[in-house]
């Protein structure tokens, strides 16, 4: 059992430094038409840049590295990276052939950020909007795909751990359970107003541990529920993050 607990806790701070990109980063850009046409967005043309200074001197665009990519519809786009510069630019392609440039916008380093994109005949202006959406943006593909890969993972790492101290399988429904509402809780509505993922990785292993312990007051300790927390959240937030990587083409 020590040795089970010196490996988590010699896993926490690599944990927590994968936890920057669960949940990634995102901007959420809502176009809004100031022309006598709406042109449809050319998503294969279009692109972010990344700027190093507020002059824009330096940049190279978001490009396509794993998940971090502009992703965009007809009508909308977001964006995902592992990290935004403090900088920010579009450059949008329509499907009538025409292309816009906007201001060089700041990066507001909430991990998820939405902005309002105003098409002018020319150019596109770009604002930050405190608006958060409605829940409706939570159901994207990668965002149920997300969740259902973290929720196998933390049952499989919560198996293992019952196993090894023979503690009763019926844990395993508020491992669960607890996982679903410190989600909604952490992802859906805090990661709008936190600035480091970090925070929300603290918050779900000590909401997950309280949970546990809660639904199973006669089953296991306190203690032992916050080392089962830190178990599965560690195991979800490491191995979540390759394999959000490699399936990429299939999660977005």
């Amino acid at each position: 059992m020590k040795k089970l607990i010196l490996i988590i806790l010699l896993l926490l701070p690599l944990s927590a430094a994968w936890a920057d990109v669960s949940p990634k980063p995102e901007m959420e850009f809502s176009f809004i038409y100031n022309t006598a046409k709406k042109p449809l967005i050319d998503p294969l043309n279009s692109e972010q840049i990344q700027c190093s200074d507020n002059q824009c001197f330096e940049n190279k665009p978001l490009g396509h590295y794993g998940i971090q990519k502009l992703y965009c519809s007809a009508g909308s786009c977001f964006s995902v990276a592992y990290e935004y510069t403090d900088f920010q630019r579009l450059i949008i392609a329509f499907e009538d052939g025409s292309r816009r440039m906007s201001n060089i916008f700041p990066a507001t380093h909430r991990l998820r950020a939405r902005y309002n994109v105003y098409v002018e005949e020319n150019a596109l202006t770009v604002e930050p909007t405190d608006i958060v959406p409605h829940l409706g943006a939570w159901a994207r593909t990668d965002a149920l795909f997300s969740l259902l890969i973290i929720l196998l993972l933390e049952l499989v790492a919560a198996t293992a751990y019952l196993i090894y101290t023979q503690k009763s399988f019926t844990i395993l429904y508020s491992v669960a359970v607890a996982n679903v509402v410190t989600t909604a809780l952490s992802w859906v509505f805090l990661a709008w107003y936190a600035s480091e993922s970090a925070f929300l990785w603290i918050f779900c292993v000590i909401a997950e541990a309280f949970i546990i312990r809660l639904m199973n007051l006669k089953k296991i300790s306190l203690k032992d529920s916050f080392v089962l927390a830190i178990a599965v959240n560690v195991t979800s937030y490491s191995i979540g993050m390759m394999l959000s990587f490699w399936l990429a083409e299939l999660i977005f």
